[in-house]
C-alpha cells in the first residue's frame, strides 16, 4: 500500500454496512475461543489445530471453485506459504489452545489481542514503510503495561491460571506479529488464495505431527457437542471469518479493519460469562482496560489532527 493509499484510508469513513461487518467479524473471531474453550476438553490440542486447518482448507478450496479463482497463483510461492503457515496457524494455534488448557476464553482473548503492539515493533525494526510514531509508541507501552498487570499477579501467587498459559498466549501473539512481516511477501497473490494456501499449509504440516504424537486411535471419539464446537471454530471463525475480514478491507480499508481488535476480546469475555460461567479477576479486567486504551491510542483515532500534522 502506498503512502497515499495509507493516507486515504486512515481518514475514510465507514458505511453502515462495514460498521456492521466490523461488529460481525468481532463476534465470530471472540466466538473462536469459546469454541476452542469447549473443544479442548475432549480434543488434544495439537489434533484441534489439524480440525480447525484442515476443515478450513477444505471450505476455502470449495469457495474458491465457486468463485472461480485459482488456487495455481500460490504454486510459486509454495516456501513462503508453509513459513507462514508454521507462523501465523500452527505455531499460533497450538500455543492458544495449550493455554486455554487453563485459562478462560476472556483473558485468552485479550492477550491475543496485544498481537499489534509486538507487530509494531517488529515492523519498525523490519520494514521501511511501517515506522513507530508517537501513537505507536505510547499505545505500545500501554499494551506491555496491560499485560504486565495481568500476567505479574500470577507470577507471584498463580491467580488467574498458570503462568506458562499466559505467556503461551503472549508467544501466539509475537508469532502472527512475525506471520504479518512474512504476509507482506504476497501482495501480489489475492487474499482468498494467501489464506487458503496458508491453512492447505499448516494441514500437510499438522497432519504427519499429529499422527506421530497421538495417532489414529480415539482421533474421532469427541462428544457431538464438541464436533459442534469444531465446526464453529473452523468453519465460522477460520474459514468465514477470512472471506469477511477481506471483504471489510477492500470496503473500509486496512486500517479501519484493524478495529476489529478492539472488539474481540469483549465477545470473548461477554461469550465466557455468558455460556462457561467464567468470573474475571479485578487485576484482570484492570488489565483489559490498560490494553484497550494502549489499542485506541495506536489507532490514533482521538489523537487525529495531531497525527496528521506530525
Amino acid at each position: 500500500m502506498s503512502t497515499l493509499d495509507a493516507a486515504r484510508n486512515a481518514g475514510q469513513s465507514m458505511s453502515l454496512k462495514s460498521w456492521a461487518m466490523l461488529v460481525l467479524l468481532g463476534a465470530i473471531w471472540g466466538g473462536s475461543f469459546f469454541f476452542a474453550r469447549v473443544a479442548v476438553a475432549e480434543i488434544p490440542p495439537l489434533t484441534l489445530v489439524l480440525f480447525r486447518v484442515a476443515l478450513a482448507a477444505i471450505a476455502l478450496h470449495v469457495y474458491l471453485a465457486a468463485r472461480g479463482l485459482s488456487f495455481r497463483l500460490a504454486l510459486p510461492y509454495a516456501a513462503g506459504f508453509f513459513l507462514l503457515a508454521l507462523l501465523n496457524n500452527v505455531i499460533p494455534f497450538s500455543l492458544i489452545f495449550a493455554g486455554q488448557t487453563e485459562l478462560g476464553a476472556g483473558l485468552a482473548s485479550v492477550l491475543n489481542a496485544t498481537t499489534p503492539f509486538w507487530t509494531a515493533l517488529l515492523a519498525n525494526s523490519l520494514t521501511t514503510d511501517e515506522k513507530l510514531t508517537w501513537n505507536k509508541v505510547a499505545g505500545i507501552l500501554l499494551g506491555i503495561a496491560g499485560t504486565a498487570i495481568m500476567i505479574g499477579p500470577g507470577l507471584v501467587a498463580g491467580l488467574g491460571g498458570p503462568v506458562w498459559a499466559k505467556f503461551a498466549l503472549v508467544g501466539a501473539s509475537v508469532s502472527y506479529a512475525f506471520a504479518l512481516m512474512v504476509a507482506k511477501r504476497f501482495k501480489g497473490v489475492p487474499p482468498t488464495v494467501v489464506a487458503t494456501a496458508q491453512l492447505t499449509a499448516s494441514t500437510v504440516i499438522m497432519l504427519p505431527v499429529v499422527l506421530a504424537v497421538s495417532g489414529d486411535e480415539d482421533l474421532f471419539s469427541a462428544g457431538g457437542h464438541v464436533w459442534a464446537a469444531v465446526a464453529g471454530l473452523a468453519l465460522v471463525s477460520t474459514a468465514f471469518a477470512y472471506i469477511l475480514y477481506f471483504r471489510l478491507i477492500a470496503d473500509a480499508g486496512a486500517t479501519n479493519a484493524s478495529l476489529v481488535t478492539l472488539i474481540v476480546p469483549v465477545s470473548a469475555i461477554l461469550l465466557g460469562t455468558a455460556f462457561l460461567g467464567e468470573r474475571l479477576e479485578p487485576v484482570e479486567i484492570l488489565g483489559m482496560a490498560v490494553i484497550a486504551a494502549g489499542l485506541v491510542t495506536i489507532d490514533g483515532r482521538l489523537f487525529g489532527g495531531m497525527t496528521r500534522r506530525s
